[in-house]
């Protein structure tokens, strides 16, 4: 800690604990175990109270969520101890342009709510491999699109949001950061592959206000430690680091001084680190991919008990992500300006010292300013905060991935699976996945260039343009069939691999070591590259569609916009497959009398909600109804205008607040 000019405090005092120490305190330390305990009684309660012994169940909720707990969980598993501390990071190192990432989002639930969920609900599905097989046919687009999704929920999500949470469990509690991760997959993991999606939207919920109080007080504290909003600003693009230059290097001034754009969201187009076409066009592409088309988040809006309630959630989880700029970008601008030797180190040699990697420590921003400012007890408020988010979005990607495997990829190998094999095929496909996030973890040390947030960012600007590109046209040109979307798919993926792979063959480089990489391969910035592929891959997808031929309307019934509310007999195109599927199960469950079930064995059925038993087996005429029931669109009048005033006032609040900062 650097005796800086304005900050006496820290001169006072002797000398400075390791930040470990600091938390060693009762206050911390009880807080810390509260918090533990409540979320597990939510879990638990949760797991109790609602059906879990059923497919549906288990991966949906029973579809009977209300709005409220739908908007946090959208929330809270979208916000990860990623977003602390790669959006704090990069608004350390960058000022607030990393802000308009979050507000792009904004707009993006509101298509989200209006134009996709109701098409998925009246599509009757649970994945969106699920919907592409409805709407396109086939297997290959399915499969293909599963194992994408879970290959780049371990590169970008599990693994960025594992790293970054233990980043912080280190710098807290001085654990060593294997041992560290290993603890939290092991509490996570617990209340996932026990509880399903209900529990995870309960503990989100319950996450979602403890993130909010804890980080609403740490703003305050650091506004308050800044003196005010001015004050912030003058101070930030003064907070230059004193050590630039050792014995055989000098920095260049360019590498440590803040940028002269720091406080505007819209950047030059072609010399900014986020040029403005980018941010509007490009980000879009990637908030298309992310909002409506990715498991995690969609999962949760088929929750909901009718249309007026998803909307309402998308609402407020919108509304809610006005938060990040001022509870995670600013408060990450502070730090840099309280302990700005340590954050905006400049030398290898020093940051190296400060945080253990080469490249930079801006990474280390939010937990520094956790644990320096923050007032016992308070501080393992924030910790828990840190562990909230690290663990609600970390439950939810578990339980999508799962969903995922087991009912797009595991009912493929097993054609004739019952229930509960589905059940237990899930459950173990969790702890795989937890096994290969963590041998992921040494990769993403190494790959983060100083800053998480935009390895994220270029990694999904690399995968998700193509999947973006099938979707959007999935549902608004009923002329694209399944050739076009599967070679869209397909060269779209090996365009944005290859660039991907130049990116870590060469490093990303830094201000002071420049990577050599070819300008023509990553002299483009990620968004724009986004842009790029988004329409290549259209193109593609048009073009191979338009010469060969279409699928007949008789198969697209409310799978496309165009037949939304159509009210003709669909013929499936996988019509064929599925019955072969459902006719063995009713011959063997009759007659199987129930075996008596010795202690050990109840208690694991009780456990994984096996336990709950079967209902009477439905009539033809019942099947219809639930049917009818969950593939049902309509809003009561009432509530629909309300949600749509709602909606329109989110869109102009997201124009107003992009104007504002622009």
């Amino acid at each position: 800690m650097d005796s800086t000019t304005w900050s006496p405090v820290t001169t006072a005092t002797a000398a400075p604990l390791a930040p470990h120490e600091r938390i060693r305190n009762a206050a911390d330390i009880s807080v810390i175990v509260i918090y533990f305990v409540v979320v597990m009684a939510v879990g638990l309660w949760a797991m109790f109270s609602t059906n879990r012994g059923t497919v549906g169940g288990f991966f949906l909720a029973g579809r009977s969520m209300v709005w409220w707990p739908i908007g946090a969980s959208l929330f809270a598993s979208n916000i990860g101890s990623g977003h602390f501390v790669g959006l704090a990071g990069t608004g350390a190192a960058a000022g607030i342009a990393t802000g308009g990432f979050e507000w792009n989002a904004l707009i993006f639930v509101v298509v989200l709510g209006w134009v996709f969920v109701p098409i998925y609900i009246k599509a009757g599905v649970v994945t969106m491999p699920e919907y592409l097989r409805k709407r396109f046919g086939g297997k290959r687009i399915q499969i293909y699109l599963s194992i994408l999704s879970l290959l780049l929920y371990i590169f970008t999500k599990i693994s960025a949001d594992i790293f970054s949470g233990a980043i912080f469990i280190n710098l807290a509690l001085g654990l060593d950061l294997y041992l560290a991760i290993f603890l939290l997959l092991a509490i996570t993991g617990l209340y996932t592959i026990t509880g399903g999606l209900a529990a995870v939207i309960y503990t989100d919920t319950l996450q979602t206000a403890i993130m909010l109080v804890g980080s609403f007080i740490l703003t305050g504290f650091a506004f308050h430690e800044v003196g005010g909003y001015e004050a912030f600003m003058e101070k930030y693009m003064k907070a230059i680091p004193t050590v630039v230059s050792d014995a055989n290097t000098t920095i260049k001034a360019e590498c440590y001084s803040p940028r002269n754009d720091s406080f505007h969201i819209f950047r030059d187009p072609l010399k900014g680190d986020l040029p403005w076409p980018g941010l509007i066009f490009g980000l879009s592409i990637l908030a298309l991919w992310y909002w409506c088309t990715d498991q995690v988040i969609v999962q949760r809006c088929l929750s909901a008990k009718n249309m007026s309630h998803v909307k309402a959630g998308c609402v407020m989880c919108g509304y809610l992500k006005l938060l990040p700029m001022f509870l995670m970008v600013m408060p990450g601008m502070i730090s840099r300006i309280l302990y700005t030797e340590k954050v905006a180190c400049a030398l290898p040699s020093e940051c190296e010292k400060y945080c253990g990697t080469k490249v930079g420590c801006t990474n280390i921003a939010y937990p520094t300013l956790v644990v320096e400012l923050m007032p016992n007890g308070l501080r393992g408020l924030m910790l828990s905060v840190m562990l909230a988010s690290l663990m609600s979005s970390l439950t939810s990607i578990f339980n999508s991935a799962s969903t995922l495997f087991t009912m797009d990829i595991y009912t493929k190998v097993r054609k004739t699976a019952t229930e509960k094999e589905l059940m237990i095929a899930g459950r173990v496909f969790i702890l795989v996945l937890i096994g290969i996030s963590i041998a992921w973890v040494p990769i993403v040390q190494s790959a983060q260039s100083g800053q998480l947030f935009d390895y994220i960012q270029s990694i999904t600007s690399y995968l998700g343009p193509p999947i973006a590109a099938v979707f959007l046209l999935a549902i608004f040109c009923k002329r694209v069939n399944e050739q076009g979307a599967f070679w869209g798919l397909i060269i779209g993926f090996l365009i944005g691999v290859s660039r991907m792979i130049a990116e870590f063959a060469y490093g990303t480089g830094s201000c002071m070591e420049p990577s050599d990489c070819p300008t023509i391969i990553c002299g483009v910035h990620y968004l724009y590259f986004a842009i790029i592929l988004f329409v290549i891959s259209v193109i593609i997808i048009l073009f191979v569609s338009l010469i060969t031929k279409p699928i007949p309307d008789v198969h697209l019934y409310r799978l496309c916009w165009s037949l939304r509310n159509s009210k003709e007999e669909r013929i499936d195109l996988d019509a064929g497959e599925e019955d072969i599927h459902e006719a063995p199960e009713e011959t063997f469950e009759i007659e199987v009398p129930e075996e008596k079930k010795g202690c050990c064995r109840k208690a694991y059925d009780m456990f994984c909600g096996l336990d709950q038993q079967k209902g009477p087996k439905m009539t033809k005429e019942e099947e219809a109804a639930m049917k009818l029931k969950l593939t049902d669109t309509s809003e009561k009048p009432l509530w629909r205008t309300v949600v749509n005033i709602n909606g329109i006032i989110l869109l102009a609040v997201a124009v107003f607040c992009h104007a504002f900062f622009a």
